[in-house]
């Protein structure tokens, strides 16, 4: 790799600050009150080239959003270009509902090939409509369908999506209250050692595994036979909570023991991320379904269920939609597949990501304000609290939303582009590229620091760009 890092700085351009701001004027005039990311980040992006983004207004930043994770290559990489400049140029159809296709044919290759192995060669993959949520209520209704049953299990911190079945297996409140019921679900407790449900710090995933296995054979528990399981490996939105691996095989044991499917969630986390090419890697699980989108795609809207072909049971026509054909993105999304196998990027998530992990937690100590570092590869979060407030029975301060806020506004300002998540929207998310360089790591790494440590000392301060809240898009 030989990306350079750009820093912050004034360049000319012809948009110019002036065509900006009444971009971003028109914007707040015509879209809807459901809008996030810009209201984080009033910028207008004219161009960009792997981690960096240039603005209207000729500042350039890093871009440690990456497209909420869809870009595992940066902005514009060659390859997925090339590929997607190949496509075009062969006349090949860009929109093919589900027929055939050389295009379709190469990427179900190349995926199928980054499957573990036990996984792919007894699965199906069925394409959905171009986002997570779709795949996501793709895999419920398959179960339904494979099973005859209609509950579903899972966990407290998910989130999985916006469509009515997506978001009924969501766990954040925030988003489902305004809403009916989406159906039955039982929710279960997810390992989240820092601030433990149970209490009990790192203790608490035994305990948890323990209380589910129990509740589903309890005749009184009150749950029906579910028609699966679905969690994620690292709760993105959630706050970016890796899963223990031993809780993760605990859970496929009981759900195989009790004929339960079980769906993992992949759609941040895929495509090398975690430091493994799928984030069920770490854990040495084979789940039943996974819900694949973001990066399989090349930057481009791509979204697919794959499973086991004995669930195979749908009827034709049980589960389409227009846009599941976009032969752009298997073409962009082949290319992606295969570039990260070949050079090492998911070796490289790994090491970078312990790496950085290593100097944020060196932080806390002229920090306090972070109260816990945490992730797997480049799928990183910085928990901020406040130090001053009571500890709970695990040891962890109360969480600090606000000084969150001040801190993305403070990146910002430093060229930095960082997203919160978490329970209280009080995390710092890190998800670089998957080509950041050492020297990105080490700008990167500068500039979260500064911001922190002066958002901290000024709690006056005003609260800036992204004031009015947001909840993230972890499936879309």
């Amino acid at each position: 790799m030989t990306l350079t890092a750009h820093t912050a700085g004034p360049t000319a351009h012809a948009t110019g600050p002036v065509a900006g701001d009444g971009i971003l004027r028109r914007q707040r005039i015509r879209e809807s009150a459901a809008r996030t990311y810009a209201r984080s980040f009033p910028i207008v992006p004219v161009r960009a080239h792997g981690m960096t983004v240039e603005g209207a207004d000729g500042r350039r930043y890093l871009d440690c959003l990456s497209g909420a994770g869809t870009l595992a290559l940066g902005h514009n990489h060659p390859v997925v270009l090339e590929a997607i400049r190949r496509t075009l140029d062969s006349g090949a159809p860009l929109h093919l509902l589900d027929l055939a296709a050389s295009e379709k044919d190469d990427f179900t290759t190349a995926l199928f090939e980054s499957l573990p192995r036990e996984f792919a060669e007894q699965a199906r993959v069925h394409f959905c409509g171009p986002a997570g949520t779709d795949a996501v209520e793709a895999s419920l209704k398959l179960m339904q369908t494979a099973t005859g049953r209609r509950g579903a299990l899972a966990f407290t911190g998910a989130y999985h999506g916006m469509t009515a079945g997506a978001l009924a297996v969501t766990g954040n409140v925030g988003v489902k209250s305004p809403l009916p019921s989406g159906g039955e679900v039982t929710r279960l407790p997810y390992p989240y050692a820092y601030r433990c449900p149970f209490g009990l710090g790192e203790r608490g995933a035994r305990l948890g595994a323990t209380y589910i296995e129990r509740l589903l054979d309890d005749p009184a528990g009150g749950v029906l036979p579910p028609a699966a399981m679905i969690l994620e490996a690292v709760q993105g939105e959630g706050g970016v909570v890796p899963a223990p691996d031993e809780w993760l095989r605990e859970m496929r044991r009981i759900t195989a023991e009790r004929g339960i499917p079980l769906i993992v969630d992949e759609v941040q986390t895929g495509v090398g991320r975690t430091g493994a090419m799928w984030a069920v890697e770490h854990s040495g699980i084979v789940p039943d379904a996974m819900v694949l989108s973001k990066a399989i795609g090349g930057s481009l809207p791509l979204a697919v269920v794959v499973y086991r072909e004995q669930y195979d049971s749908w009827r034709p026509g049980a589960h389409t939609g227009t846009f599941r054909g976009n032969t752009l993105a298997m073409a962009a999304g082949a290319a992606t597949l295969r570039f990260v196998a070949a050079n090492g990027l998911v070796e490289r998530a790994a090491v970078v990501g312990a790496r950085i992990t290593e100097r944020l937690r060196g932080l806390r100590g002229r920090l306090p304000v972070i109260g816990d570092v945490r992730g797997r590869g480049l799928m990183l979060g910085i928990e901020l609290v406040d130090p001053s407030g009571e500890a709970d029975s695990c040891g962890a301060c109360p969480a600090d939303p606000r000084l969150a806020v001040r801190v993305r506004a403070a990146c910002l300002q430093r060229g930095l582009i960082v997203e919160l998540g978490g329970r209280h929207d009080a995390v710092l998310r890190l998800l670089p590229p998957l080509t950041i360089t050492d020297e990105q790591v080490e700008a990167v790494l500068d500039r979260l620091a500064d911001a922190i440590e002066a958002a901290a000392s000024d709690p006056a301060g005003g609260a800036g760009p992204g004031s009015e809240g947001h909840r993230g898009e972890g499936s879309e």
